[in-house]
């Protein structure tokens, strides 16, 4: 009897050690490290003497601007000149040839908060600013995509110049090339380009056309909505997302296209 009770617990012993090393050895659950940490908010308060967007809207050509916005997007840079996109809560900004270093232009990262100092510009309609210079301050911030398309054929649409935009459920309509035949894309307006100049391409919604463009410098030919441009055919319906410039009427610079199944 004695020694059945000392083998139950020795027996009792056994599983109870067994059963700690089993809880010490199981691995502690992994931190999620999916989870985005917190966005920090943005502040958009415009620092002394610097406008606001409806102050820069209204000023003259010629007239001095000073405003505080965010860089977007990057075209170009050659002889020490920038140009951008750019955009804050209020409006957007294109910004042609802006005095900037090389080095400087590569500290110019999509977000970054910049104080831009020019004049007020109008090239065919594109309101810009030029002869500008600009410093670098705190802050980051990317717009989202504002869909523009029932604003097409409106006069409203003016209103999100140089935003960053989409346009949702778009047909591909001929365009005719220098030949005189009917294609989905031109290289240049009237087709008498070649591969890595600009891609113009007709969309249709609701009857009326509308011309879009890939701008090489901002998307050279390399790049994936060039690519994208060049395969599609008349009749595809496309998304797409770009920035609203303007050409004596609408003529968006597209970054993107997709097309819907």
């Amino acid at each position: 009897m004695k020694k059945l009770i000392v083998l139950l617990l020795a027996l009792a012993m056994v599983m109870s050690v067994a059963a700690c090393n089993s809880k010490e050895n199981t691995p502690a659950t992994p931190k999620d490290t999916t989870t985005p940490e917190p966005t920090k908010a943005v502040d958009f308060t415009k620092s002394e003497g610097v406008m606001t967007y409806a102050q820069y809207d209204a000023a003259n050509v010629d007239d001095p601007v000073t405003v505080e916005t965010f860089v977007q997007d990057k075209q170009s840079w050659w002889d020490n000149k920038a140009t951008i996109y750019t955009q804050d809560n209020e409006g957007a900004y294109f910004v042609y040839e802006m005095a900037c270093s090389e080095e400087d232009y590569a500290k110019l990262v999509k977000g970054q908060k910049i104080r831009i100092k020019g004049f007020k510009a109008d090239f065919q309609g594109e309101k810009e600013i030029a002869d500008g210079t600009f410093e670098i301050l705190d802050g980051n911030y990317v717009a989202p995509a504002t869909d523009v398309t029932s604003y097409l054929g409106k006069d409203e649409i003016i209103k999100f110049q140089n935003q960053y935009v989409e346009f949702k459920g778009m047909t591909v309509a001929a365009s005719t090339d220098a030949d005189g035949k009917e294609v989905a894309y031109l290289y240049k307006w009237n087709g008498s380009g070649q591969e890595g100049d600009d891609l113009y391409f007709n969309v249709e919604l609701n009857g009326a056309t509308y011309t879009f463009t890939v701008e090489s410098y901002l998307r050279d030919k390399d790049s994936d909505v060039y690519k994208a441009v060049k395969n599609l055919k008349v009749g595809d319906k496309i998304d797409m997302t770009g920035y609203l410039y303007w050409y004596d009427t609408v003529n968006p610079h597209i970054i993107s296209v997709s097309i819907v199944k």
